[in-house]
């Protein structure tokens, strides 16, 4: 299939629960688990347990319906709010903020995260404490010069983001462009933490492969470094899954603070 037919995660749109049974599921292809649940709970935990990155708000603008990537973060922040590009997954995870039957089963994440974190709490207790401190999903729309148009935001001390610059650009305009908008919901000085899947040019959902913008460290290096963040901390780790149903060559993660004017 020419990369040309893929679809577009925010204008084709996906079964949101299929994706979260692909990749993040505790039946998901063992080797991907690594790299999909294990690398994003392990480093963000921590990276919030070295204290710097902490506050009011935090945002969360990433793909699909995860909230596994958000279980340390809801220790350090009073309230997060996620933003969605689709009903869909907004549907997805409301079911899960609501415990309502047949919501996705996100106990082998949480139970992984107390895990790694050594932490006492019950697992239930943990996901409680991250569905008390969502209060808000919010849609989004790319094009719009305020994404949450007409909600006007609160400046974030945080932005968290899994994918998403991956899954929703054409190509390097995009990249910078959307960039720029996540910048402005984030205060001067705020962390910008960015999950990313390097080398990436396709993933599958059910029968369908999707369009995923390109690109290595350097770009993104250089891309950041051009709105203004300082890339505190970055790890990289090389893919070991073997895998049809996605093609990226690393997972990425980068913590950066945007400088203050």
């Amino acid at each position: 299939m020419a990369s040309s037919t893929y679809k577009r995660y925010h204008v084709d749109g996906f079964d949101s629960r299929q994706h979260l049974e692909h990749y993040t599921s505790d039946k998901a292809e063992t080797a991907l688990q690594e790299d999909t649940l294990i690398f994003p709970i392990e480093n963000l935990a921590k990276t919030f347990i070295m204290g710097h990155i902490k506050g009011d708000v935090l945002l969360d603008l990433s793909m699909g319906a995860f909230v596994h990537h958000l279980y340390a973060a809801c220790e350090f922040f009073k309230h997060i709010i996620v933003l969605k590009v689709s009903d869909r997954c907004i549907m997805e995870l409301k079911r899960w903020l609501d415990t309502r039957t047949g919501a996705f089963n996100w106990e082998h994440a949480t139970k992984l995260h107390v895990e790694i974190g050594g932490d006492s709490d019950q697992l239930q207790d943990k996901e409680g404490k991250l569905r008390s401190a969502i209060p808000h999903v919010v849609i989004c729309d790319l094009e719009k010069e305020n994404m949450t148009d007409p909600i006007v935001l609160p400046p974030a001390d945080c932005i968290i983001s899994v994918c998403f610059l991956d899954v929703t650009c054409k190509d390097q305009e995009d990249y910078i462009r959307y960039l720029r908008k996540i910048s402005r919901l984030l205060k001067p000085g705020g962390h910008l933490l960015l999950i990313a899947c390097l080398d990436m040019t396709y993933y599958t959902v059910g029968n369908d492969k999707f369009h995923a913008f390109t690109y290595n460290e350097e770009f993104v290096r250089k891309a950041l470094a051009g709105e203004g963040f300082v890339i505190d901390e970055c790890k990289v780790k090389k893919r070991t899954a073997v895998s049809d149903l996605i093609d990226y060559k690393s997972v990425m993660l980068i913590d950066a603070h945007k400088k203050a004017i």
